[in-house]
């Protein structure tokens, strides 16, 4: 029989171990996902507005721009985050009470949440960690606030920065009570920690930042070496140690520097794959029309696989390249290749375990990027060859079938399949003849290529398809001849001056939208207007167009927020030679010429062709007159010093205003005679034949110094400058400065087709003050890649 104290120590044991499971219970903290949660798809709005914060308005707008991409390709958005400046801003707690808020936010997020639910989009915020004041009440008041995004707006994402400050370490029980009862209606929270040390609450944090990294192009992230775009840097990030998804790597920027933004998505959403992706942040409505189809195509394949995803694993890097992943179950895996080179790479895939495969006999391999193509069907064991084009990153895919439409013999890329057709855009070199035939046939009614019927595809069978054009007889991405050291030529002045007046000094959403052209979207023209209509956009004047719109209360500024940029001239180009007897400027007042003052002489030197320049005198001032012959045609003006800001320009003839639609600006490049070149290189060619998109690249592999080299080429002996060029030319900028790179630049010229057959002359200048550790190389490339494409349309029953 037990004694009594034998059942007390008992009894007492027992408990002791109850109390304690419980404990581990509840200290067992859910930090909203966990690694193997799939990934959620975001946008957050940071750089569509900076530290001021969006508007109801806007945000109404933007999120109408995903509602389409939802109408039309069946594009999911599963987050919608609105970043700094918002609630709480740089420097600053707020409150959904104060004027501040309801002024960009009348009716809370009340509309915002209604029509984000509309397409099954939920909400994320900015803001600080430590906003609980110094009192029970503010602490409680702010408690209450974050709660109140979760239970009435259902948020999922909050994001805390150290912008904002850091958390106290007497405010960290706060945070954690904050985070426990908001979880207690979203329990799917994810917490953005972004650089914050949050002591005893880190356990509540879903993410960390990868290596503290921002990716806004050619502000935050640049080029490591030299590359065919501005992306190289981007391709080139780091992998996550041990493959952790409870990281945030800041997703893809998509508001500068546009060209090969594809890629960066293909390896932020298949190859890191992190509990946020894809995740995309800025200004997607500034890319091109075309290109949206692209972004839903990726968008669409990572929702339909998310949660094969999941799993990844690193492939050897002496098979497979650097960072490579495998990701998917034991029968179908989705491979993530990258090739940082300005040649081709060929990487040889095992279909085996050491990708992850470990059942089945059979596969189906496909590639999903840069273009789609049924590889072909192989067994389990053998090896396969994939060959990646030049800086970019590939897709494939391997499994025993795929429920997705697939063209076997012919490259092509699937423009929309929802509803009951599916759009391809059949791919082809010029001139290329394939025979192609549908895999997975039977599911279709009809098939039409360029609108014509081809009824025998839907039955299985093989159809020739041949693509317009005279075949190529070069590779259109190839090195062209070799840089030869050469005295400074007599152009160098007109050399460097074209490279000036080609590039400009705007925003980097400006030149972006410069770049993709007019839109025929109604909701991505609402979107870039909202964007750019903003006040403060405005008010920076960091637009040249502010010169020639009729409105004295807009200008073009010279930049001085974000540290020092170089000294400058204005230079202004009127797009063809125009006859004026006078050109306008006005300044404003005195406070805007400095160091000029009013009334005293300054020059400016005018020209046709870049290379005879002549000099005319007017004096500075509020507004200031310069007197022209009507009689000598005048395109170029270079003026000898800068002016902080600029209103208006007008020019006339004989009383009457003047055309000023292609007129433009700029204010940050050096006076030629200051930096005035002090040596050279040369590389002469003949191109006789330029596929569409073609451009060049010379590239300066080495240091140079910051603004220390220039590149131009001459056409027959007319000079045709860079109007790009990575790192960005000197920019007055909408949030951060342009990044001030000292080494490898690569300056991209396009080409046109009246260039063929010519001689042409790339010509690299080493400028005062520069250095000249650089060896300079031309490749010819194009972007896109020069298919031509014929329309594919498959009917199917209505879903």
């Amino acid at each position: 029989m037990v004694s009594i104290k034998n059942q007390v120590f008992f009894l007492t044991v027992i408990f002791v171990i109850i109390f304690n499971l419980q404990a581990q219970t509840q200290s067992k903290i859910f930090a909203g996902a966990d690694e193997s949660t799939p990934s959620r798809s975001e946008y957050f709005s940071w750089i569509n507005n900076t530290n001021e914060g969006s508007t109801e308005k806007q945000t109404l707008i933007n999120v109408d721009f995903f509602k389409w991409l939802k109408d039309k390709y069946g594009m999911q958005l599963d987050i919608y985050a609105l970043d700094a400046g918002n609630i709480d801003g740089k420097g600053f707690c707020g409150n959904m009470e104060s004027s501040r808020f309801l002024k960009q936010f009348p009716n809370s997020f009340d509309l915002i949440f209604k029509k984000a639910s509309s397409i099954n989009t939920r909400l994320g915020i900015w803001g600080g960690p430590d906003c609980f004041g110094n009192t029970l009440a503010s602490q409680t008041a702010r408690i209450d606030m974050m709660v109140k995004l979760c239970r009435q707006y259902k948020f999922e994402l909050f994001k805390f920065d150290k912008v904002n400050g850091d958390l106290r370490t007497e405010k960290q029980d706060a945070f954690i009570e904050m985070m426990e009862k908001c979880r207690k209606y979203s329990p799917d929270l994810i917490l953005l920690n972004h650089r914050l040390n949050l002591g005893k609450a880190l356990p509540y944090a879903t993410t960390s930042l990868l290596g503290g990294a921002e990716t806004y192009i050619d502000v935050h992230m640049t080029n490591s070496q030299t590359a065919p775009h501005h992306r190289q840097g981007a391709l080139a990030r780091e992998g996550v140690p041990g493959l952790k998804r409870l990281t945030e790597d800041h997703g893809v920027c998509i508001s500068s520097c546009l060209d090969y933004w594809e890629d960066d998505i293909v390896l932020q959403a298949f190859n890191r794959n992190l509990i946020l992706a894809p995740e995309i942040y800025g200004n997607p409505w500034l890319l091109k029309d075309e290109e949206f189809s692209k972004l839903a195509r990726l968008f669409n394949l990572h929702a339909k696989y998310n949660k094969l995803l999941v799993n990844g694993m690193l492939l050897p890097e002496n098979n497979y390249g650097e960072n490579a992943v495998s990701r998917g179950d034991s029968s179908t895996r989705f491979i993530t290749l990258r090739n940082l080179s300005w040649q081709n790479s060929t990487y040889t895939i095992s279909l085996d375990q050491e990708i992850g495969l470990t059942k089945g006999n059979n596969f189906i391999v496909r590639q999903f990027h840069p273009y789609e193509e049924v590889i072909g069907h192989f067994e389990m064991g053998q090896k396969i060859k994939i060959e990646v084009l030049p800086f970019r990153s590939c897709l494939i895919g391997v499994s025993p079938q795929w429920d997705e439409p697939g063209i076997e013999g012919c490259r092509y890329e699937i423009i929309n399949q929802k509803g009951d057709e599916v759009q391809i855009n059949l791919l082809g070199m010029p001139g290329e003849k394939v025979n192609m035939n549908l895999s997975g046939y039977s599911s279709y009614l009809s098939a039409t290529i360029d609108c014509h019927k081809e009824s025998g595809m839907i039955r299985g069978a093989v159809v020739p398809v041949s693509f317009p054009g005279p075949s190529l007889k070069e590779s259109w991405h190839r090195a062209l001849d070799d840089f030869i050291s050469c005295e400074v030529p007599d152009d160098a002045e007109s050399l460097y001056e074209a490279t000036c007046f080609a590039a400009d000094n705007n925003a980097l959403e400006v030149r972006s939208l410069y770049r993709s052209g007019k839109s025929d979207i109604p909701q991505v023209i609402a979107a870039r207007n909202a964007l750019f209509d903003q006040p403060l956009f405005k008010e920076r004047g960091i637009w040249d167009k502010y010169l020639f719109d009729n409105d004295l209360s807009s200008g073009f500024e010279v930049s001085h927020r974000w540290g020092t940029l170089p000294k400058g001239v204005f230079r202004l180009d009127l797009g063809k030679n125009v006859s004026l007897d006078k050109l306008v400027l006005e300044a404003g007042g005195e406070y805007n010429i400095p160091p000029l003052k009013t009334d005293e002489a300054i020059s400016v030197e005018i020209s046709t062709d870049l290379k005879t320049w002549k000099v005319v005198e007017f004096l500075a001032g509020k507004t200031m007159v310069i007197k022209l012959d009507p009689l000598v045609p005048v395109r170029y003006f270079r003026f000898n010093q800068n002016f902080e800001s600029l209103l208006e320009i007008k020019g006339y003839l004989k009383g009457k205003s003047l055309n000023r639609s292609n007129w433009r600006a700029s204010n940050l490049f050096a006076n030629w005679r200051v930096v005035k070149a002090e040596k050279a290189w040369e590389s002469s060619f003949v191109l006789n034949e330029i596929p569409k998109g073609s451009y060049l690249c010379i590239a300066l592999d080495g240091k140079h110094g910051v603004e220390g080299a220039y590149a131009a080429i001459r056409v027959d002996g007319k000079p045709i400058g860079a109007p790009d060029r990575t790192v960005s030319f000197p920019g007055n900028t909408w949030e951060l400065s342009v990044s001030k790179n000292e080494s490898n630049y690569t300056y991209y010229i396009p080409l046109s087709k009246d260039m063929e057959n010519k001689k042409i002359d790339a010509v690299v200048l080493g400028l005062k003050e520069g250095v000249t550790d650089f060896k300079p190389k031309v490749w010819i490339t194009a972007y896109p890649i020069p298919f031509e494409k014929k329309s594919l349309v498959l009917k199917r029953n209505k879903l």
